[in-house]
This record gives C-alpha cells, sequence and structure tokens, in this order.
C-alpha cells in the first residue's frame, strides 16, 4: 500500500550503536558444525538458540543436541508447555542457567537477549523468508558478532522457493538490509488483493514495476485525479540505438538499464541517468548517445502533443502539430530553415550540417530542432 502511494512509508536504516552484522551460514545439515558452533559460543561465555520447529518431536531433538554436546546444559521451550513451565523455562534461560536452548517459532518476536548470540535452525526451508529475518533478529542484539545457521536435509529436495528464500537471506547479511529482505519475499509471494483478503497475487505474470504502475494508475482514478494517458509517440530514426556488449557485458544490466530509460518521466531523470552510465561504463559510444536522444526525443514531442517524430536523410518531420502565426513566426526565428505545413499540421526541417553519404545522421541537431519548436510556443505565449 506504501509504495502504491495509500500509505506512508519510514526506513530506519541506522543501526543502534556497535551492532554488528549477523554472519549467516546456509547449508545442508551438518551435526559437527552445528557443535561445533555451540561449543564456540559457549567458550566465549555466550548462549545459543536451536529452532526445531515441531512440538511433537522438540524432546527428541533436545537429546540429540545434548548427545553432540553433553558438557552444555540443554532447556527446552514451546507455545504447548503449561504457562508456569514455559515461564520457568525462559527465567532459567534469562539467567545463563541454560547454554543452549531448544525451541519452536516461539522465540520469533519479542525476546531481546544480547548473551544469546548463535542460531541453529534445523528446518529453515520451511520457514518463511518474513518469519526467518526475524528469527535471525534473536541474536546479534549486542556489540558481539553473531552467527546464524540455516539448514536444509538435502539440496535435491529443496523447492525452488525455498531455493530463493535461503539464498535471500545470505546475500542480505548488512545492517538496515530488512527493507530490500521485504521488497525481495513481495516478489516471491505476490503482493496479492490489495482491497480483498487474498494473497495470492499475480506480480510474477506481469513483473513488479508494471503492477505498481497499473495499481497506481487505479489508484490516480478512484481518486479522481487521474490525468488522460499521454499520447504514444513513435520516433522513426535511421540510427544505431543499442547498448554494445563491448561497453555493457552483462544481460542484466543491459535489461535495467533499458528499463530504466523506459521509466524515466523528464528530461532531467534522463540526463541523471546518462551521467551515472557515463560514471559507470565510461564515456557512451554513438549507439547508447543514440538511445538516450531518441527516448529524449519522445518526450519532447509528448510535451508538444505530437504523436511521430521521424529522422531521415538528415530531413526531421514532427507532427500532428497545430501552430498559429505568432508561434511559426518565432518559430522562423529560432530555426530559419523549419517549414510549417498548415494542411499537414507538421513541422519539417533539412538538418544541418549535412553528414557524409557514408554516414547516418546523430539525433542531436533533431532535438534542437524540437526544443525550438518548443521555446516558439512558449515565446509566442508570454
Amino acid at each position: 500500500m506504501s509504495l502504491s502511494g495509500l500509505r506512508d512509508i519510514s526506513v530506519i536504516t541506522t543501526p543502534p550503536r556497535g551492532r554488528r552484522p549477523i554472519k549467516t551460514h546456509v547449508g545442508e545439515f551438518d551435526e559437527q558444525l552445528v557443535a561445533a558452533a555451540l561449543r564456540r559460543e559457549q567458550s566465549r561465555e555466550g548462549q545459543s538458540f536451536y529452532l526445531h520447529n515441531r512440538v511433537e518431536t522438540i524432546d527428541e531433538a533436545a537429546e540429540r543436541v545434548r548427545a553432540w554436546v553433553p558438557e552444555l546444559r540443554v532447556g527446552v521451550a514451546h507455545g504447548q508447555m503449561p504457562e508456569r513451565r514455559l515461564e520457568d523455562a525462559m527465567l532459567t534461560f534469562l539467567r545463563g542457567d541454560y547454554d543452549v536452548l531448544v525451541s519452536t517459532t516461539i522465540i520469533e518476536s519479542g525476546l531481546d537477549i544480547p548473551q544469546a548470540n548463535t542460531l541453529v535452525v534445523e528446518r529453515a526451508d520451511l520457514l518463511g523468508l518474513s518469519q526467518l529475518y526475524q528469527i535471525r533478529g534473536r541474536v546479534g542484539r549486542s556489540d558481539v558478532t553473531a552467527h546464524s545457521y540455516l539448514f536444509y536435509p538435502d539440496r535435491r529436495e529443496l523447492s525452488e522457493e525455498a531455493r530463493h528464500r535461503l539464498s535471500t537471506l545470505a546475500d542480505y547479511t548488512e545492517l538496515g538490509s530488512g527493507y530490500r529482505i521485504a521488497m525481495r519475499d513481495l516478489e516471491l509471494r505476490g503482493a496479492g488483493n490489495l482491497l480483498g483478503d487474498e494473497q495470492s497475487g499475480h506480480v510474477a505474470a506481469v513483473g513488479f514495476e508494471l503492477y505498481v504502475e497499473l495499481l497506481a494508475e487505479a489508484v490516480a482514478e478512484l481518486q479522481g485525479a487521474a490525468a488522460p494517458p499521454p499520447r504514444p509517440v513513435r520516433v522513426d530514426a535511421q540510427v544505431d540505438a543499442y547498448v554494445p556488449a563491448a561497453y555493457v557485458s552483462l544481460e542484466a544490466v543491459k535489461i535495467d538499464l533499458h528499463r530504466r530509460l523506459a521509466l524515466a518521466t523528464t528530461v532531467s531523470d534522463l540526463r541523471e541517468l546518462r551521467a551515472e552510465v557515463a560514471d559507470r561504463f565510461g564515456p557512451l559510444p554513438e549507439p547508447v548517445e543514440n538511445l538516450f536522444a531518441i527516448q529524449e526525443a519522445r518526450m519532447l514531442a509528448a510535451e508538444l502533443g505530437a504523436e511521430v517524430v521521424s529522422l531521415r536523410g538528415g530531413k526531421l518531420t514532427v507532427g500532428p502539430l497545430r501552430l498559429d502565426s505568432a508561434q511559426v513566426r518565432d518559430l522562423k526565428r529560432l530555426v530559419p530553415r523549419a517549414l510549417y505545413s498548415v494542411n499537414a499540421r507538421e513541422v519539417s526541417c533539412r538538418l544541418d550540417p549535412q553528414p557524409p553519404s557514408n554516414e547516418r545522421p546523430g539525433m542531436r541537431p533533431g532535438l534542437e530542432v524540437l526544443a525550438a519548436i518548443i521555446e516558439a510556443r512558449r515565446a509566442s505565449a508570454a
């Protein structure tokens, strides 16, 4: 709802003083690694959580932990215990009388135990992404480096979705990464029906960017603030416009660059993106320059209300346009070679200077003419 503009959103990215990122290990279950992690935590006078999310077998899990590390004191806590017994178990752990607490997801939220800085999750593949993120947050609540071990039984049995969940937690370990994890969770599960109780969603089918765009249009229409959709502008230019592999080698980065170009809404946004690309990859080659110029031409033509911009053989044609006599006079002053056809309602202009016969004309002279047409309209209006 925040992304669609219905609610405000604020993000706190500054961690408490001294807080350190949690080192996260994701892999197949390893008894020796578990024992080593629990012993290491006890050696630095800390405590550990061991999460086994099945009440029916939690006592058996606790016995296995005791067999792996017989020298450590192991307690058990879960939500089906009598209230008094559960309270006693938690207070005993808080006093430091247990080295390891074997528990269910009852520890998911509300616990702040600074001395507990190792977490072992036995079947992390069965838990949701936001749930795992909350559980991981039960450790690392002091200035001591915390360790989180997210285990699954066998890589071959992992579902594609579980693999994505676990890899997300392995990738986003830095402090303040909760927002990005939430965005990833949204992409994996779908946004669902915004105003209903369905939470299946169709984000995966249309893509998150398009989903939010469609949602924003629907919200604006319901609020009575929907603007008429802009006319589609077609740019017909005989220029090479693409991102060469020698300039940007990664296909995913190319796709992202095209996406950001398409989403730019103002010439200022376009120029900021151009500066960013030049800073990141170096001076723009001519095909990339043309790609930015074509998008800028669309924006300028849309501002004029035109539908077609044609650049062929060194001649620019833009229309349909409706210019009065004062605007035509101002245009001739700014671009003496420009001609306005009243019947065709279009401006044509032979670009100068002409490129050599073996070269295609660039987009820059055409953009200058489009900007001059806009200036002519403003001058006559003033």
